[in-house]
């Protein structure tokens, strides 16, 4: 994003800096890049973070604040409110990844506990103009959620994220000082997130470039063109991981046992972004547990296969964008399901060689998943 930038705008660009994952860059002019940790949040993050709230609150009316967004912003720009320290986020972070709670919900506790995040980097940047372009990584592409929405008005209360806490049963587990936090905004003593009808936003433009369709469009196209009858079912797929991948599994013995919903050669696709309740102390991400449990259910199948990836060619705190599988898998590794309870995809896969490793992609716009079932023998 930060490379397009310097090819339309050039010159004209009077600085700038991107925090980016590690290993994520790219040759830049113009633009400083500062590497810094995801998805776990670190003190380089913190420093980059502040740059950049500097760079806006710097910024005078007469400027063009060019502000490129994508999923992954959220523990990219940690910027603590006080009194919330880097550790305790970090913990609040730990905390909701294991737990189950989905990115929406991970959101709004981070924009409560930020000084940057739920619109407060526009805040800080008025009154110049603020021109925001986002890689949607959120199912319905909620301008609010994307990056935890530091140029986007925010709906979301301390009350909300209270609730979030207390409905996954952690809001005695996070650090007393977010507590504090969280309990002087519910009391007023702290001032909400700016909201729609904050007039800091006049001189806003939030606008997705790039999002979890326009790749699953790409897909069906490509998958034309190799001759498969093709149906993308859905761009908004969320839910407990292991679920989404037996309803997928599923799928693909319709197709092979009644040709519906399309004949083969048929090719499935759906994206989204899928949840993983941690139990097990293994090595793995979303779209690897999916594959391994897609696995279980289509053994024996002749002709299926399944994969699913990360855009971002990362999944979980893991080297591998996701795995693929087909009916045959288990009778390679007969021990699916006991890593499945360990969480260890990873492990299983690489066992097999069946992990897929991409290395960054340099772009970011949740998951997708397909399932092919071939024709005939």
């Amino acid at each position: 994003m930060a490379q397009a930038a310097e090819r339309v705008l050039g010159r004209r660009i009077a600085g700038g800096l991107i925090n980016v994952k590690y290993g994520h860059v790219a040759r830049l002019r113009r633009i400083e890049l500062n590497e810094c940790g995801h998805p776990v949040p670190d003190e380089r993050g913190v420093a980059g973070a502040a740059r950049i709230a500097q760079i806006a609150a710097d910024a005078q009316k007469d400027d063009a604040v060019v502000c490129l967004i994508s999923g992954g912003g959220s523990a990219l720009m940690p910027l603590p409110a006080a009194p919330v320290t880097l550790e305790e986020k970090q913990s609040v972070t730990r905390l909701l990844l294991a737990c189950g709670a989905n990115i929406h919900e991970i959101n709004t506790v981070r924009k409560h506990i930020s000084r940057i995040k739920g619109g407060q980097l526009a805040l800080l940047a008025a009154p110049a103009a603020v021109e925001a372009l986002l890689l949607s990584d959120v199912i319905g592409d909620d301008l609010d959620v994307i990056g935890s929405g530091p140029t986007a008005p925010d709906a979301s209360t301390f009350g909300d994220t209270a609730g979030i806490l207390e409905k996954y049963g952690i809001f005695g587990k996070v650090p007393a000082s977010v507590r504090e936090r969280i309990e002087q905004g519910m009391r007023g003593e702290i001032a909400e997130t700016p909201k729609p009808a904050d007039p800091v936003f006049q001189r806003v433009r939030n606008t997705v470039v790039g999002s979890n369709r326009l790749a699953l469009r790409a897909a069906e196209r490509r998958a034309r063109e190799l001759g498969y009858r093709t149906l993308v079912l859905a761009s908004e797929v969320q839910g407990e991981t292991r679920e989404i991948a037996r309803m997928h599994a599923a799928i693909a013995r319709e197709v092979v046992l009644a040709g519906k919903p399309v004949k083969a050669p048929a090719c499935i696709i759906t994206g989204g972004e899928t949840t993983v309740t941690l139990k097990g102390g293994g090595l793995g991400g979303r779209n690897q547990e999916f594959v391994l449990a897609a696995a279980i259910d289509v053994a024996g199948l002749a002709n299926v296969v399944v994969f699913s990836a990360g855009t971002d060619g990362s999944d979980g705190p893991t080297d591998a964008a996701g795995a693929v599988a087909d009916g045959d898998t288990l009778r390679r590794n007969p021990e699916a399901r006991r890593f499945l309870e360990e969480n260890d995809s990873y492990h299983y896969f690489e066992s097999l060689g069946d992990l897929v490793i991409t290395g960054p992609t340099n772009t970011n716009v949740m998951d997708v998943r397909i399932v092919l079932v071939g024709a005939g023998k």
